[in-house]
């Protein structure tokens, strides 16, 4: 099982020590997902201090995994693209319509900014899970080893892909209660089957509202009763590559 943090960022700090110390209290490591561009008014580069944060987090046993840029969609791409950003990603799909040459830049960006704090990382979670073929060929020029989408994590080395549906709630929307409901079921149901990949995307915006939280924790310790081992996603990667 992978517990993904998603929207890590000084903007909000708060948010993700939250998540962090339920996933302490449950014994259990997290993946990360780092914003280093500005983002709702702040930025890394900015707020160095908090790369500390981050830091002690990696000791600490969690994984820093980039999440774009600026977690913001923009003009480029087809309309099509952009449309589908918008439906399934609010606006935040980044990644989703860039050619190779727009994601390189962003990429070569946001690495810019993690080597002058002193932070490291592999592995690529696109904003709204969504990237383009070019964006993804960019990811491997710029020498990352992994990315995920909604399905699955993808070894970008050997194009080996490891099954895994993310579950995440949408809270605000008019799925939210059936989506919660899909989280639970859905993360005891991939525990069960023992040889699956149990992900569970926790956000920011998910702790405005007391009642998913509390979801998410029953269906995280539920997934552990099953049998789940909690791991990060890099540790999935490098044990199909071994």
């Amino acid at each position: 099982m992978v517990v993904s943090v998603h929207d890590v960022a000084p903007a909000t700090a708060d948010e993700t020590a939250r998540w962090c110390a339920d996933a302490d209290a449950l014994g259990i490591p997290v993946s990360l997902l780092v914003i280093p561009g500005p983002w709702r008014g702040m930025s890394l580069t900015e707020h160095g201090d908090y790369a500390q944060v981050l830091r002690e987090r990696a000791a600490h046993g969690d994984e820093l995994v980039l999440h774009g840029w600026c977690h913001q969609a923009g003009p480029e791409g087809t309309a099509v693209r952009r449309a589908v950003g918008r439906a399934v990603a609010r606006g935040a799909a980044e990644f989703a319509a860039l050619d190779e040459e727009q994601a390189a830049r962003r990429l070569d960006d946001a690495k810019a900014v993690l080597d002058r704090l002193g932070l490291s990382t592999t592995g690529f979670t696109p904003p709204g899970w969504l990237a383009s073929p070019a964006a993804q060929r960019a990811l491997a020029g710029a020498g990352f080893r992994y990315t995920t989408d909604h399905l699955g994590v993808k070894d970008l080395r050997s194009g080996r892909s490891r099954r895994g549906f993310a579950l995440s709630h949408r809270p605000g929307g008019t799925g939210e209660r059936l989506g919660s409901a899909i989280l639970r079921a859905g993360a005891s149901w991939a525990a069960r089957r023992r040889r699956g990949l149990v992900r569970v995307a926790l956000h920011p915006d998910d702790l405005h509202r007391p009642a998913l939280r509390d979801d998410t924790l029953r269906a995280i310790e539920g997934a552990l009763r099953a049998g789940a081992r909690a791991t990060t996603y890099g540790a999935v990667v490098d044990a199909a590559a071994s």
